[in-house]
């Protein structure tokens, strides 16, 4: 395509100010430019969130972040892990590795499981995002992306038994871009691909380095605007958690409930959500029940986790626990609710920078035997366009996959508690969202604590 719109030097496309349409008659190239243009005014991320979102925003004081300062950071924190690790390109098929990258977005969930989107990242040279078939616009409002490329489908459904012929023509361009912008160097970051993606890029010499590394930790240190892009999204968050517990009513269905946490997501701009958790009465314990159609009845607690990727594709992972209908708390659902509280609060107040994650893991507020066997699979755990590195588990599991590191100013952590006990009734979800910082922690969630569970009322 002509890829003239692309790269650092063009025009800046103004929000919703359409081009001037050169004429019926103008040529394939001129028309091409101009749906270019076009698309990219209509873009979704050039054109906002809307009156909705904007407002609530505007109210809380939170500050839009400059989604270009965003890009380049991202764009230098990728370089610095290439050169870190002696690479001399990344080669990046994970589509949440695509938008940091890139900043783009096209059918998000579905790319996850059909491979066809891409982008080359050269240490020293273009990045080249490589898309869908008729869907190089969508990366035009990146003055970072220096060129868009048609993708090649080679995953099955596309491709058939023609899946191998095309895996090879996909290495074969790929290992052109390493030998013509890699200055000699071989090695490359890749992050997710079949066997035999891999085997064809290797045929061409190429030394595989793992991306998914190079990856996690470039994504791990948020800039401040990542962090005001991460408040708001949270605000639309924690806007459509209220718009759930107003609706929360003896007799809706659980998936009656998880559906308002959707509707307010997505009428703030908000993009997807990650899993299907909320459970409610009996079904709380043990966790890790999908939302169903059981009919929420008074008295049950109801515990979600959002997992939300909202605005800006930032996510917001925090978890309540509400008690249904207009009764009092049983002491059990009291009991369940404030040791999981206490046991939050007690591992927040851990939080620091310096802290090693083997130190986070043991020095940690645990739980009482009869409940660890209901144990959640983490104590805390980074966050950013989804959960990321770290993963810091309860010390009786660090022998079996814990694995050390330190925390850093710019990290964006959550706290997890899940309190049921071994064969009980109910369990009680809850986590925190936080900013590691210069001088300990910032509390970046905000919905208040049940006030009943807690024993403050009635």
């Amino acid at each position: 395509m002509n890829t003239e719109h692309f790269g650092r030097h063009r025009r800046k496309i103004m929000p919703a100010v359409l081009p001037v349409h050169p004429g019926n008659q103008a040529d394939y190239e001129a028309l091409s430019a101009y749906a270019t243009e076009k698309a990219t005014a209509l873009n979704r991320h050039v054109l906002g969130y809307g009156g909705l979102a904007e407002g609530e925003w505007a109210a809380l004081g939170l500050d839009a972040p400059d989604l270009d300062a965003i890009r380049r950071y991202r764009l230098r924190r990728i370089r610095q892990q290439l050169e870190k690790n002696d690479l001399g390109a990344a080669i990046l098929c994970d589509p949440l590795n695509v938008r940091y990258a890139t900043d783009a977005t096209n059918m998000q969930v579905w790319s996850t499981h059909n491979a066809v989107r891409y982008t080359f990242v050269a240490l020293d040279g273009p990045v080249i995002a490589f898309d869908f078939h008729n869907c190089e616009h969508l990366s035009a409002h990146n003055l970072l992306v220096d060129e868009m490329r048609h993708g090649v489908p080679w995953f099955y459904f596309e491709a058939g038994p023609r899946s191998a012929e095309l895996a090879q023509k996909w290495a074969d361009e790929l290992a052109g871009l390493v030998s013509t912008y890699g200055d000699g160097n071989k090695r490359i970051a890749l992050d997710k691909a079949r066997r035999e993606g891999v085997a064809a890029l290797e045929g061409h010499g190429l030394e595989i380095h793992d991306g998914e590394e190079v990856m996690e930790l470039a994504r791990a240190i948020k800039c401040p605007d990542e962090i005001k892009a991460m408040r708001r999204s949270i605000a639309a968050c924690e806007a459509a958690m209220r718009e759930m517990e107003t609706a929360l009513t003896p007799g809706m269905t659980e998936w009656d409930l998880w559906s308002l946490l959707h509707k307010g997501n997505i009428r703030r701009g908000g993009e997807w959500i990650e899993t299907h958790l909320l459970a409610s009465g009996p079904r709380t314990n043990p966790w890790f029940q999908e939302a169903s159609a059981r009919v929420i009845e008074a008295g049950d607690l109801v515990a979600f986790d959002t997992d939300l990727v909202g605005p800006y594709g930032m996510c917001c992972d925090i978890s309540r626990t509400w008690l249904c209908g207009d009764g009092q708390p049983s002491n059990e659902q009291k009991s369940l609710y404030q040791m999981a509280v206490e046991q939050i609060e007690a591992n927040i107040a851990t939080l620091a920078p310096g802290r090693t994650f083997r130190e986070l893991s043991h020095d940690s507020v645990s739980l009482p035997q009869d409940y660890l066997a209901n144990r959640y699979s983490v104590l805390f755990h980074g966050v950013g366009l989804c959960d990321e590195y770290p993963a810091v588990p309860y010390p009786e599991d660090w022998e079996g996959g814990g694995y050390d590191g330190v925390l850093e100013p710019g990290m964006v952590v959550c706290v997890e508690s899940y309190v049921g006990r071994h064969g009980g009734h109910e369990g009680v979800k809850l986590e925190e969202q936080l900013l590691i910082t210069e001088a300990g922690y910032e509390r970046l969630s905000s919905y208040p604590f049940d006030d009943r569970l807690m024993g403050r009322s009635g």
